[in-house]
């Protein structure tokens, strides 16, 4: 079978380690062509990794018969009305989280997938490492008795004013960049979805989160809290916990293992009493690796996939939830 051809909207920061790169380790896949509104720097993009094809407008790069699927890396506000227009033109997606500019446009866009038949994929790239398939077998084989919290953190330092994640009119804040994650890890670990009982947030200028923590409720039986921010006291956190009627697990980096990360899971044991502890480290290539394979295998396959469209509507349900809770608004898409 012939590899799936993959174009690329725009030449965003992220689309070497998400697309370029990973590419290279799966031969199923070729990335064929960019767009980018500046013809000159989709040229340099272009060249530098190798992509033949350039194309001046994104409606051209839709348009390209040479195209099978798309990668759509472009600013939050934007991804709802690209990957509806790419779904339009028959083209598969793996569109970069969040998944749109809140859960009212997302429930459009998994519309619009559902009555197509094509893929969406939100690229929630952990969520296809076997760090996380090995956290859920701990977690659901019961070795830490029944869940009572889940609390997640992904703070990072991003101490630029200027950069499009602090821009309202692209749906930026820290919610919408790294507590995407830190909610969609919070969901997955829960198996359950969440109501927001409390939020509070900082901002770096009206409307436009850099901090915000809220406090979640699973069920009566289970509740937790996420916390996120670009721009804090805490310079770089990423961490989970989950806490267990005989137990805990935390877990470090479950966003990147790839790189780094630190399993360690505390028990007793029910009868005795007694008390273990262990240290775990799960192999694996790079997250982007396995999300690219698996984005292959529902495309071609119809395999199912964990980052599908419904699951995209829960998390951006929570994403708004959270900034209604912390007295802002959520985010709209973009104007133009």
């Amino acid at each position: 079978m012939e590899p799936l051809r993959i174009g690329t909207l725009g030449a965003a920061r992220i689309t070497p380690g998400a697309l370029t790169k990973p590419a290279q380790a799966v031969p199923e896949v070729e990335v064929v062509a960019v767009a980018a509104r500046d013809r000159e720097r989709a040229e340099r993009f272009a060249r530098k990794r190798g992509i033949p094809t350039v194309h001046d407008s994104y409606e051209a790069l839709l348009a390209d018969p040479t195209v099978d699927a798309v990668y759509n890396p472009l600013p939050n506000g934007l991804h709802g009305r690209w990957t509806l227009a790419a779904l339009d033109a028959g083209k598969p997606v793996l569109c970069e989280k969040p998944f749109t500019a809140n859960a009212e446009e997302a429930e459009r866009v998994a519309a619009a997938a559902t009555a197509s038949g094509l893929v969406v994929m939100e690229a929630f790239h952990y969520r296809y490492h076997p760090l996380i398939a090995r956290v859920l077998e701990i977690l659901r084989g019961g070795e830490i008795g029944e869940l009572r919290r889940v609390d997640t953190r992904m703070c990072i330092p991003l101490p630029l004013p200027r950069d499009i994640r602090y821009r309202l009119d692209l749906a930026g804040g820290a919610v919408m960049d790294v507590g995407c994650y830190a909610i969609h890890q919070a969901r997955t670990l829960a198996g359950a979805e969440p109501t927001v009982t409390a939020a509070s947030a900082k901002c770096t200028s009206p409307g436009v989160d850099r901090w915000l923590r809220a406090d979640l409720r699973f069920s009566d039986e289970l509740t937790g809290s996420f916390e996120c921010a670009l721009l804090s006291s805490k310079l770089l956190s990423m961490r989970a916990r989950v806490e267990g009627e005989h137990g805990t697990l935390d877990v470090t980096n479950l966003t990147g293992p790839q790189y780094f990360h630190r399993l360690i899971v505390r028990s007793r044991d029910p009868t005795t009493g007694a008390e273990r502890r262990r240290r775990e480290r799960v192999q694996g290539v790079a997250t982007y690796v396995y999300q690219l394979q698996a984005f292959v295998a529902a495309v071609r396959e119809g395999a199912p996939f964990p980052t599908n469209p419904a699951d995209a509507v829960a998390n951006m349900k929570v994403i708004d939830a959270a900034y209604r809770a912390a007295g802002l608004e959520p985010r709209q898409p973009t104007a133009t």
